[in-house]
């Protein structure tokens, strides 16, 4: 009996405004480089799944400034690289440093707050895990979801980064329940499917750009609406 649903953030419940084509082609712009928009989540889908890696090897959180410098100028280049750009890591981190310029932020997609709710009618506890350097309450707060998921864990709370997991064990702890009564959905493989199977979590692909058409180790969806028939 499933009692409990956490979910990724990125990807999962928000994305970005503007969307990232609209930044990253404004950014590459000024440098002469241009971008499509299929390109643009060909290579996101690369540069997330390089993220995903890192943090199982030495998270961004820990990294030196150079480190991370160097990170993102790689995560940029894999961003590039999908419309076929190819840049040197350099080059790639001048560009990252004009996207950082843009001014954007996460909003939920429009199909958040009515699974959300539609999860609440039926008494499952909502949880929200994520990756980014910040504390949850802020999180929920900032994108209007304090009022629908009854708590957030982060990896500056939790002191460790999906898929380790001690984020995944601290958001069962909040929710009060054991890993076979709960569902992870996220849209990365090794952070959120493999992560939370680790610790004996049910996980859930999301995939709403696509990128894992042929994906069958577990439930995949295009779409938060096709949630609840998935683990009902």
């Amino acid at each position: 009996m499933i009692r409990a649903v956490f979910f990724d953030l990125y990807g999962t419940l928000a994305g970005f405004s503007p969307t990232r084509f609209e930044i990253q082609s404004r950014a590459a712009a000024d440098f002469g480089l241009t971008l499509t928009p299929e390109g643009v989540l060909k290579g996101y889908a690369r540069a997330d799944a390089y993220m995903a890696k890192q943090n199982t090897i030495k998270p961004l959180r820990s990294m030196t400034n150079g480190e991370r410098a160097d990170f993102f100028g790689e995560y940029e280049r894999l961003v590039l690289l999908g419309s076929g750009v190819d840049v040197t890591n350099e080059k790639a981190g001048e560009v990252w440093r004009r996207v950082r310029q843009e001014e954007y932020g996460l909003v939920p997609f429009a199909d958040v707050l009515p699974t959300l709710s539609e999860l609440r009618t039926q008494g499952m506890t909502l949880g929200l895990i994520s990756n980014m350097g910040r504390k949850g309450a802020e999180l929920m707060r900032e994108l209007g979801l304090d009022g629908h998921l009854d708590f957030a864990v982060t990896s500056l709370e939790a002191g460790a980064e999906k898929p380790d997991p001690r984020i995944f064990h601290a958001a069962l702890d909040r929710a009060g329940i054991p890993p076979e009564q709960a569902v992870h959905v996220g849209d990365q493989l090794s952070s959120d499917i493999d992560g939370a199977r680790g610790v004996g979590i049910h996980p859930v692909l999301i995939d709403r750009d696509g990128n894992h058409p042929d994906f069958a180790d577990c439930p995949r969806i295009e779409s938060l609406s096709e949630l609840t028939e998935v683990i009902s």
